[in-house]
């Protein structure tokens, strides 16, 4: 199949979240497996160029793409997925991509990712390349489909091309003034947008993304679900309820080249199901790292790895971890950055407890490697979680998850059975302290138990959540729309 990816980061080039991790993995994962996908984003300036084996593409230069009454002149670049087989082009617009960020707050940042959605259209012409699908993600290249039916509805390269939109994250969906429309060259299109957001004085990227997208994705079963109702739908329940029937959930899987403790070149003891003792020596090395006294080597270490922001569930830490602190003997180790009241929370935690508790501020890919292979115990406590890595990470490092019941949480992390001696990690429903309370707890008791607790590894171990096995879900939705176009 022909398959063009377009996405606003994909890593290792821009990668602030999931979204960067998934549209790399999809490039390939699908290029693995003989497809032919080309991977489109723009030219940032934050790169560090001289690592990548850039090239210009000489039939794609200087390509003026009108928007509204503002000309830009695009060039694209083309490098190599690192580890891939496939492409990424680059798309290059000094004025719109050179601003020392991926994302900003600067009034055109709309037309910023418009252009970026029509320069994957032009692309594909100059390459007299027609797609099977056209692949956009999250807010950012929302607008493909419409484009796609509208400025570029004559060109028969694209007849039968089809259009699926994954939803990363409904939270951010683009929701900006309704004369950006003049700003996209789509105001002889006004009625292709939502009329009760017209008639409010917006536009929302997302939701007419999800109106004219041939199929909507997420990252996981339960996330889909969770979307069409009012607690999680962030306004566009109604209208992901009527497009059910369009609307899938698939996990994200993860790359156990980077993720294994086998193999991981970051951590410096390795580990397996036939042989746990290196995890043991990981601890011994993370309690060096965070200064913190070997003593606890025998004691339950309890981790955390996350952006600090409400949809993390900071606010039941805030409330339970003082009082579990008190009451139980643990290590407790934080890394992650975010809104400044977390932040001073953790700082105050540290303060308190300064031999149980290491806040480290701020993200380093390689110290969370080492977290993930020295701690006991892994928290995520999420409000929200469209799919969530991390506790898929500590499932195969035998690290174990505390999560709630939510999203791509609910969907690779079963509750312990004492009884069968089934599950892999503690889980509750109820977003509240005392739910959440009562998960930790559950935990550090367990945890005395070596036997029950070595069950619980092993079973997080064997679980597969590879790309490998993930990938195919994806292969399976675009072939049905292919089908639907050989039918048609």
């Amino acid at each position: 199949m022909r398959i063009c990816l377009v996405s606003a980061e994909i890593a290792p080039f821009a990668k602030m979240g999931g979204l960067g991790d998934v549209s790399a993995a999809l490039g390939k994962y699908l290029a693995k497996n003989g497809h032919d996908v080309r991977l489109v984003m723009p030219f940032y300036n934050t790169f560090n160029v001289r690592e990548m084996n850039i090239r210009p593409v000489a039939r794609a230069r200087q390509i003026r793409i009108e928007m509204g009454d503002k000309p830009y002149k695009v060039d694209f670049f083309k490098t190599r997925l690192p580890g891939a087989n496939s492409d990424v082009y680059l798309v290059g617009c000094p004025p719109l991509y050179e601003r020392g960020a991926v994302y900003t707050t600067d009034g055109d940042e709309p037309v910023r990712f418009a252009v970026l959605t029509r320069a994957a259209i032009e692309l594909c012409k100059r390459l007299n390349w027609a797609p099977d699908i056209f692949h956009a993600n999250d807010w950012h290249t929302a607008l493909l489909p419409i484009y796609l039916k509208t400025l570029y509805g004559y060109d028969k390269l694209f007849q039968k091309s089809k259009t699926v939109l994954t939803l990363h994250n409904i939270g951010y969906q683009g929701i900006f003034p309704a004369e950006t429309v003049n700003d996209l060259s789509l105001s002889a299109f006004y009625f292709w947008f939502d009329s009760q957001d017209l008639y409010h004085g917006r536009i929302n990227f997302l939701k007419n993304g999800i109106r004219h997208a041939h199929k909507i994705t997420t990252v996981s079963p339960t996330y889909a679900r969770e979307i069409q109702t009012e607690t999680y739908g962030a306004g566009l329940e109604k209208l992901l309820r009527q497009r059910a029937n369009d609307l899938m959930g698939i996990l994200n899987g993860v790359d156990y080249q980077e993720w294994n403790p086998e193999t991981d070149v970051f951590i410096p003891y390795h580990y397996s199901i036939k042989s746990l003792s290196g995890k043991k020596k990981n601890k011994e090395a993370l309690l060096k790292r965070a200064g913190l006294a070997t003593r606890w080597l025998q004691q339950p270490m309890v981790s955390m790895i996350s952006r600090l922001v409400e949809q993390k569930g900071i606010d039941l830490l805030m409330g339970a971890m003082e009082g579990l602190l008190r009451r139980f003997e643990f290590s407790f180790v934080v890394l992650g950055s975010g809104a400044i009241r977390y932040e001073q929370f953790f700082f105050s935690l540290q303060e308190r407890f300064p031999e149980r508790v290491k806040f480290f501020r701020g993200y380093d890919y390689a110290l969370s490697h080492l977290i993930e292979a020295g701690a006991d115990i892994f928290l995520m406590p999420s409000l929200y979680e469209p799919c969530g890595l991390n506790q898929i990470y500590s499932l195969k490092y035998g690290t174990v998850p505390v999560v709630r019941k939510t999203g791509g949480l609910a969907d690779t992390v079963t509750l312990y059975d004492w009884q069968k001696q089934t599950g892999d990690g503690f889980v509750f429903e109820h977003y509240n302290t005392e739910s959440f309370t009562w998960a930790v707890e559950y935990a550090l008791t367990t945890f005395e138990h070596k036997t029950a607790w070595r069950k619980i590894m092993l079973n997080g171990m064997k679980k597969d959540f590879s790309w490998d096995k993930q990938i195919k879900e994806y292969e399976k939705l675009y072939e049905y729309l292919m089908r639907a176009n050989d039918e048609n």
